[in-house]
């Protein structure tokens, strides 16, 4: 199977589960769903200072100027010229843009509450459904993984890339911990930004061979 049909499925499977449960959020008019109850009560009712606090700060990276700036990186990593850097930070930026706006728009439709405010141990607007930090961090994650794995084979990146998933779920969960989101809004978060990623990769196909320098022909010996 080629990388672009491997894509092209999982991007199938993602749109699937999204759409079940998106279409199960809404057909329940934004309430909870079965286990949301029980992983918002817990966290809420353990939640000493220090935690409180780290989960803050961990949050805080997922909004903001510092996905920005790291998509932007993630670009200038994966280009090996000039000329690819200055194109792939762009396109980089654009797909973590795009997915922003898309994303605004799914909340929107769906519209759904948070959980009540005297939960929260931190401060938050807009709908809930699904978690804007999740969605950004994980887009964020997604882009600095391709970034990594265009420099270098999985093998040799193992660690970092298992570190820029481990940040990405770190945010989403911390939006669980501080009382702000339920953990379906963090799933659909989720589930939206790998769907996301799939199709820009797909989308961005055609660019990137067209923008990509071709290696050097190797020099013929006499």
């Amino acid at each position: 199977m080629t990388s672009a049909r491997r894509t092209g499925t999982a991007a199938c499977l993602l749109l699937l589960l999204l759409g079940l449960l998106t279409a199960y959020v809404a057909a329940r008019h934004g309430a909870p769903l079965p286990g949301d109850r029980a992983l918002h009560r817990w966290p809420v009712d353990h939640r000493p200072p220090v935690a409180v606090a780290t989960a803050r700060a961990v949050t805080a990276t997922g909004t903001g100027v510092p996905p920005y700036v790291l998509a932007l990186v993630a670009g200038l990593i994966a280009g090996r010229t000039a000329r690819e850097r200055w194109y792939a930070a762009g396109g980089a930026l654009a797909v973590l843009l795009i997915g922003q706006a898309l994303r605004y728009g799914l909340m929107a439709v769906v519209a759904r509450p948070r959980p009540a405010v005297v939960d929260w141990a931190t401060t938050a607007s807009g709908h809930s459904f699904p978690s804007g930090h999740s969605t950004t961090s994980a887009l964020t994650a997604g882009l600095l993984v391709w970034a990594v794995l265009t420099r270098a084979r999985l093998s040799t990146a193992r660690f970092t890339v298992a570190l820029l998933l481990l940040w990405a779920a770190a945010v989403g969960l911390s939006r669980v911990y501080l009382g702000v989101h339920w953990a379906s809004d963090v799933l659909g978060g989720w589930l939206f930004a790998a769907l996301w990623l799939c199709l820009a990769r797909l989308a961005t196909r055609p660019l990137v061979r067209s923008v990509r320098t071709p290696d050097p022909e190797p020099t013929p010996r006499d």
